[in-house]
């Protein structure tokens, strides 16, 4: 079985997922989607490096090689092409545009039932300014994030409508969430993994200040996960359609917990220090469990 890894950086969880394929029988083929073509006129008209006789019998994404808006679309478009083709694509095209759009991800858990802080998404900074001036104020403020941001880049706290920065400067999208703050006041969430849906690990991120993600300063901590949070996490991946992901979750104040983020490409060496499930190895597995199951069923010849 010859899989396509499309992994444009992070050499830890690159090598992780590599020497996890190998070890359950596959060929992992290194590649970067920003080097995939189309080609028409001789067969085949998408080209991924490393598959020259054709397609791989299965991709399994760490990243997708940032760019414009046009090579981004360039590349989910390569991506919706291979899935077309019949071959299977952790996660998928799909589900990555669900993910990535935070707004999307507020619809779609909101849609599901599911708890999650009050969120706010406007075009406009007017139409913002009027959500802070009556959301919120000192001492009770919003978050606002990037549509498409991660690992805790790019956040800001918004208590009056004079914190909004302009238009151009959030891409036209004002992504506001109520901020939660603890009781006990410690700065502190949770991440839990999710593969082939099911939570298989989890962590406490405990920061100096409120951004708690590992890639910023925040500490991975052992967690002994509820069933209450493994349960909200699973639902927030199969509401979103992820085939493995990380769910950002925080208490509500209440003894339950709120749905913050679903991540289409999560890394997860911070969870690893904290936890004895391998988890290259669980996605490895699921995904190639995945490409097993879609492939038709092989004909076999009556002898006599």
């Amino acid at each position: 079985m010859r899989i396509g890894l499309a992994a444009d950086n992070g050499n830890w969880h690159k090598a992780r997922l590599k020497a996890a394929l190998e070890s359950l029988g596959a060929e992992p083929v290194l590649f970067s989607l920003a080097d995939v073509a189309v080609v028409t006129g001789a067969g085949e008209p998408l080209r991924v490096p490393g598959f020259s006789a054709g397609l791989p019998d299965g991709v399994l994404l760490r990243t997708i090689a940032g760019g414009t808006f046009e090579a981004t679309t360039m590349r989910l478009g390569v991506l919706h092409a291979l899935v077309a083709s019949g071959v299977t694509v952790w996660n998928s095209p799909s589900a990555i545009e669900r993910s990535v759009d935070k707004a999307m991800t507020s619809l779609l858990v909101a849609r599901a039932g599911l708890p999650t802080p009050d969120t706010f998404v406007f075009s406009s900074r007017a139409a913002a300014a009027d959500c802070v001036a009556r959301e919120a104020g000192p001492g009770r403020p919003l978050v606002l994030k990037p549509l498409f941001g991660s690992q805790g880049e790019g956040l800001q706290l918004i208590e009056r409508p004079d914190d909004l920065p302009d238009e151009e400067a959030v891409s036209r999208v004002y992504y506001l969430q109520r901020y939660i703050a603890r009781n006990d006041g410690l700065w502190r969430d949770y991440r839990v993994f999710v593969c082939e849906g099911r939570a298989i690990a989890a962590m406490i991120r405990e920061g100096d200040g409120w951004i708690t993600n590992v890639h910023r300063g925040g500490r991975p901590l052992p967690w002994t996960m509820p069933a209450k949070a493994a349960d909200l996490a699973e639902s927030a991946a199969a509401a979103i359609g992820v085939d493995y992901t990380g769910i950002d979750l925080v208490e509500d104040g209440e003894g339950g917990y709120l749905v913050l983020e679903v991540n289409s490409m999560p890394a997860w060496s911070g969870l690893q220090q904290v936890t004895e499930v391998d988890i290259a190895q669980a996605v490895a597995r699921g995904f190639l469990n995945a490409v097993r199951a879609a492939r038709p069923p092989r004909l076999v010849a009556a002898q006599g």
